[in-house]
């Protein structure tokens, strides 16, 4: 039996104000020609499908085409709902979709009703995929329907794992059964990313990784980065990259075979990311006259400048030569270390309105007045002593 771990597509998101529907086509497009060159069984979507609760028509459609070309690819979809999405839209008409090949897991009362799936060469032993789905479970909102006192990450997913067990106890007496397990969750040893939602305030949503042991495979959602806790645990990671702290990434998924014995083997996946991220750090002249930094003329840019005054028309200037840039900050060098006077005693030592004004422009800014601004300025307290005199 051959799955597909992905996760968290986010569908509808945007990157920093860029829309991204038209790179999560392209992802679609690459998944269903995979699934078509692979032999997929199954396709697992581990939570987050959209990014929003109440997502927009063409990302709606987009979904409904992303699952009617995988179907049609020969491939089976279990999918289930994670913190961003809204179990009981998302889980809309799934008796119906599961005539089709697309199981949805949204509900906690099916989170131990598994999608079945047998296989196995014909005149051997055969054996069982059973497929667990368990949304997203928000304790508060959970913890009574499961007959759990504590509302905490951990005693919500013990309670979840643990019916699971128990249904798989049970159906191994009628014959070899091999389970996977969907879930959207953070468990402890993940590394995160600043794309993700928190779970819970302080990091207290983390469930410990041996709630998952003696499963087939766990594949794991919430996490952007693809990433591997255990053996069989593992996170598939987002498609695509949703922030800059994701340059580094590269983006995949787990191709998961599971043999009649129940043995896996795991091969990672990578996606074409359609645009590179970069993130520069360096002075203005630096950034924009170096050859090292041509690669990032492509890239979606985050700039960090270093120069010691804050450059005019900064933005203005990288986006000539990055016009992608989507981010600026400034962290002038040495700015930890310098002595700087505070701006009540600038007051005090300001001779005259002119100088109250450019003191206030460069406390603002980091940056002095130029000679057109003070110019400016002092064109402007003119007028206005002018209108005073009148008076």
């Amino acid at each position: 039996m051959r799955l597909l771990h992905t996760s968290d597509w986010h569908l509808g998101r945007s990157f920093h104000g860029v829309g991204m529907l038209e790179a999560q086509r392209n992802f679609v497009d690459q998944l269903v020609a995979f699934v078509e060159a692979n032999s997929v069984d199954v396709v697992l979507i581990a939570g987050d499908v959209y990014d929003r609760a109440l997502p927009g028509l063409d990302v709606v459609k987009l979904l409904d085409d992303a699952l009617v070309r995988l179907t049609q690819a020969g491939a089976g979809v279990v999918l289930t709902s994670g913190n961003h999405d809204s179990a009981i839209r998302l889980g809309f008409a799934s008796r119906l979709l599961e005539r089709g090949g697309v199981h949805l897991r949204t509900r906690v009362e099916d989170l131990d009703v598994p999608v079945v799936f047998p296989f196995g060469v014909e005149g051997e032993k055969q054996g069982n995929v059973a497929i667990y789905g368990v949304p997203y479970l928000e304790p508060r909102l959970v913890a009574e329907r499961l007959g759990v006192d504590n509302a905490s990450h951990f005693d919500v997913t013990q309670e979840a794992v643990e019916r699971i067990r128990r249904d798989v106890e049970h159906r191994r007496e009628a014959g070899p059964v091999h389970p996977v397990v969907l879930a959207h969750t953070f468990a402890s040893g993940g590394i995160t990313s600043e794309s993700e939602r928190d779970l819970s305030i302080g990091g207290l949503g983390a469930v410990p990784l041996d709630l998952f042991d003696g499963f087939t495979y766990t594949a794991l959602g919430h996490l952007h980065g693809r990433q591997q806790l255990a053996a069989n645990v593992r996170y598939s990671g987002s498609p695509l990259a949703y922030s800059f702290s994701e340059a580094k990434h590269l983006k995949g998924a787990w191709l998961v075979d599971i043999s009649t014995a129940g043995e896996i083997d795991v091969r990672e996946v990578v996606w074409e990311a359609p645009k590179n991220l970069a993130v520069l750090r360096g002075t203005l002249d630096d950034l924009l006259g170096s050859d090292q930094y041509a690669w990032a003329e492509e890239a979606y840019c985050q700039v960090t400048l270093t120069d010691a005054q804050r450059p005019n028309q900064a933005m203005e200037q990288l986006r000539v030569r990055f016009p992608d840039t989507l981010v600026l900050a400034f962290d002038p060098e040495g700015a930890g270390t310098r002595t700087t006077t505070s701006y009540s005693d600038r007051l005090a030592e300001a001779r005259d309105d002119l100088e109250v004004c450019c003191g206030f422009l460069e406390h603002v800014r980091d940056r002095s007045a130029g000679d057109a601004e003070e110019a400016a300025l002092r064109e402007a307290l003119e007028a206005v002593r002018l209108e005073e005199a009148e008076l």
